[in-house]
């Protein structure tokens, strides 16, 4: 069992520590808001800190999940000088490649070993301990991280040297926009149609169209229900790093660009905390 310690208790952090603390790994945590570290603490097994460098002392792995490049550098700056040598710091956090590559060569500098390591699954995959994982870094040090990820991920893939992981994440990010902009098209065309719309999914769902958008969110996307799962406002900030990433590496993303114009929309009609399956409410809307 590894000393490991967890940064960022958010919606996927939060599960994914305990899922740490469930495998019998010995799991301190800290969380800018101080009251959800202890609400964590509560409900699992470990420690709370309220410094970063107490938090990591000792450990074996830190694990972060936090919420961009500044908040990412800030807390990697904190923990890597309290770092025992050899130790390994793996970022959950959907970040830049950029800056993945920054602080894989800072950690190497310091004799620490780094791991840029996005997820996917959202916060029901975090839950459920069933996350996808992946990463970027060396392969040894993939290799010693690994069986310690798998408490809270049914696949865990090491894609490439440092800044592979969030390049990855981002062609997630591209395929997920399409797909959800493509099923909200279809259901609002099979409402417009004036389908039976659970017998259309039946049809369709085990053929060629078949997505987990479908299978998990048709119905909720119908009624209109968005309270749950991936936020409009994050998946604007991941299109916005796919973006700027696409204008280094000059990728064609047309239809990204107009989705995340669409997902603008939808923040503008006040859902900037909706389910990314919102896409629909915006084809809905009354025209103006």
């Amino acid at each position: 069992m590894a000393k490991t310690t967890f940064i960022g208790l958010g919606v996927m952090g939060g599960p994914m520590a305990g899922h740490l603390a469930r495998a019998g790994h010995d799991v301190a945590v800290y969380n800018r808001s101080e009251e959800k570290a202890r609400d964590w603490a509560q409900k699992n097994r470990g420690r709370t800190y309220s410094s970063v460098g107490n938090a990591v002392d000792g450990a074996d792995i830190v694990f972060s999940c936090v919420g961009n490049d500044r908040d990412l550098r800030e807390v990697f700056e904190a923990a890597a000088p309290r770092m025992r040598k050899g130790a390994i710091f793996v970022d959950h956090t959907t970040a830049s490649a950029e800056i993945a590559r920054e602080l894989a060569a800072s950690a190497e500098e310091r004799g620490l070993g780094f791991l840029d390591a996005p997820v996917s699954g959202g916060q029901a995959g975090a839950e459920a301990g069933k996350l996808s994982v992946m990463a970027g870094g060396d392969a040894s040090t993939f290799a010693e991280a690994e069986p310690i990820m798998r408490a809270y991920a049914a696949n865990v893939t090491l894609v490439g040297p440092a800044g592979s992981g969030q390049l990855a994440k981002m062609v997630n990010q591209i395929c997920i926009a399409g797909v959800v902009q493509g099923l909200a098209e279809g259901l609002h065309f099979a409402k417009r149609a004036d389908l039976d719309i659970e017998k259309v999914i039946a049809a369709i769902s085990k053929g060629a169209a078949q997505s987990w958008q479908m299978e998990n969110r048709w119905k909720t996307m119908v009624e209109g229900r968005f309270d749950f799962g991936f936020a409009v406002d994050w998946m604007r900030k991941d299109l916005g790093l796919v973006l700027e990433e696409a204008e280094r590496n000059g990728a064609k993303l047309e239809l990204v660009k107009l989705i995340d114009d669409y997902y603008a929309d939808v923040q503008a009609m006040g859902g900037r905390r909706w389910d990314t399956s919102s896409l629909i409410a915006r084809l809905e809307a009354p025209k103006r």
